[in-house]
């Protein structure tokens, strides 16, 4: 005979949080959003941590790499869609990588005999303004000089100039030493007013430059999620269990740090088959992640199979219809209520913490604080990012609106029938996503500032100053239809803002 659970399967907007004690403590510049990504054992330390509690879908529509490079420098990260070839895929990686607000391996290098013709051809290629001018002309050559914009007039300097008669020689250079830490190149950037400094070895040839324009950077995002000691920013990608094999030493080779099996439903031998593999021939080289998972059952069976994460949630997501389809899922609330004490049995019993991520469900930013305060770690969000100019897609004007495209991986669109661990599918049966539009709302920065404004600013309410805190002291309460109406304006004339 089946089994029933007879618990109502309840959503975030059927719940509120009760004020704590805010004490002297509780003020938003003292909350800290840090919170761990990856497994790790009793008495350590994530070897992960995110600055803000945000990772971005695993979705054509919003995971690219312009979208993954702007999110980690605001402390999250994204992990790249896997629906593409997997040089596609590999390549997005590697631009997350290239791009680090530190020590920058020179893409944009000529040789001296070249011409101004060249110089102006390479920089329309790259877009890189910097140029640097190595003997054979690779990353890595013998250094000969600098080319900027400021050594040459368009209009004057003749299109045949050879670049070695106009460069800044090697001579004239500024220059700092393999070994050199960023603080003390920095230093050196600032005494002497300059917008770049090579970096070079003991033979006079090119390893890096480091960017005044970076510094800066760096110093507007304080809570980037980057790698200490090479300052390269973190980027995940997503995979699938069918062309695992091949996709993850591809994208483990570009630089990922970590990874994550795309599917709707994670409960399943594919899944499990999956991280054995990675776990057996990669260890701890990578991280992956897994699911999604709306139980105890689901939990466990990922957790004892070597995720570092789980993901929890089926048929929540804004362009999902994964439950009108199929008839499986569960109310996102009651999931993560229930797998977050899971989580907790689990690392009482093996010592293991095995942070959860929520997928889907979120409607209101608030609804992000209550996912948190029921026990989620981080929360991975699809419609909220593609929302922003970094997104991949295009921006439309359709009557008086801006919009931006969004649609599902398991929409015809995406054409991702490889999520769906039915085991020899070769396309899709029928859509489990939807192809829509969402409001443009501008750029990430502007409207992430906001939302974790109001994160901060319920913490505070709430007596916390950590996730870990929230978690701890949070008093949660159901609320009845009634009391939802009664939270929003009612029984007034909104003035036209227009």
């Amino acid at each position: 005979m089946a089994i029933f659970v007879n618990e109502v399967s309840r959503t975030f907007g059927e719940y509120l949080l009760i004020p704590g004690l805010t004490t002297r403590a509780c003020t938003p510049q003292n909350v800290s959003l840090v919170t761990p990504l990856a497994r790790f054992a009793r008495g350590e330390k994530a070897r992960i941590q995110l600055n803000i509690p945000f990772v971005s879908a695993i979705m054509q529509s919003v995971s690219n790499d312009t979208l993954a490079i702007e999110l980690a420098r605001n402390g999250g990260l994204s992990f790249i869609f896997g629906s593409q070839p997997i040089a596609e895929q590999a390549e997005m990686v590697r631009r997350v990588k290239k791009f680090k607000a530190g020590f920058v391996s020179s893409d944009s290098n000529i040789r001296p005999d070249a011409t101004l013709r060249d110089v102006l051809l390479l920089r329309q290629r790259t877009g890189h303004s910097t140029i640097g001018v190595t003997g054979d002309g690779s990353p890595n050559g013998r250094l000969l000089g600098i080319v900027t914009s400021r050594d040459y007039r368009l209009g004057t300097t003749p299109d045949d100039a050879l670049v070695k008669d106009f460069m800044t020689p090697f001579e004239k250079l500024k220059v700092g030493r393999l070994g050199i830490t960023l603080k003390e190149a920095n230093n050196i950037i600032w005494e002497h007013k300059l917008n770049t400094l090579p970096i070079i070895d003991e033979n006079d040839c090119l390893v890096y430059l480091v960017f005044r324009k970076d510094y800066d950077a760096h110093k507007d995002n304080p809570v980037e999620l980057s790698n200490k000691a090479t300052k390269e920013l973190l980027v995940g990608a997503g995979i699938n269990t069918r062309d695992f094999k091949e996709r993850v030493p591809a994208l483990i080779e570009a630089g990922a740090d970590v990874l994550c099996i795309d599917s709707s439903d994670g409960y399943s031998e594919w899944q499990y088959d999956t991280l054995r593999w990675i776990k057996e021939n990669y260890g701890d080289q990578v991280l992956v992640g897994a699911g999604n998972v709306v139980d105890e059952e689901g939990f466990r069976y990922l957790a004892d199979a070597g995720a570092d994460f789980i993901k929890v949630g089926i048929g929540g997501g804004s362009i999902c219809i994964t439950r009108e389809q199929k008839g499986i899922g569960r109310g996102q609330a009651t999931a993560i209520i229930d797998v977050a004490q899971a989580r907790d049995r689990y690392f009482q019993q093996h010592g293991i913490y095995i942070p959860i991520c929520s997928d889907g469900g979120l409607v209101h930013d608030y609804h992000m604080t209550l996912a948190l305060a029921m026990g989620a770690d981080f929360l991975m969000m699809g419609r909220y990012f593609a929302r922003f100019d970094e997104s991949p897609t295009r921006k439309l004007k359709i009557g008086n609106n801006i919009v931006k495209e969004y649609w599902g991986e398991g929409s015809n669109r995406a054409q991702n029938w490889q999520r769906y661990d039915s085991g020899g599918s070769d396309g899709l049966k029928f859509e489990e996503g939807v192809d829509s539009y969402v409001p443009y709302a501008g750029k990430l920065k502007d409207n992430l500032a906001i939302t974790l404004g109001k994160m901060k600013a319920t913490m505070c309410s709430c007596g916390a100053i950590t996730i870990e805190e929230l978690q701890r002291t949070a008093k949660i309460t159901l609320v009845s239809s009634t009391s939802i109406v009664e939270g929003g304006a009612h029984d007034v004339i909104l003035k036209d803002r227009g």
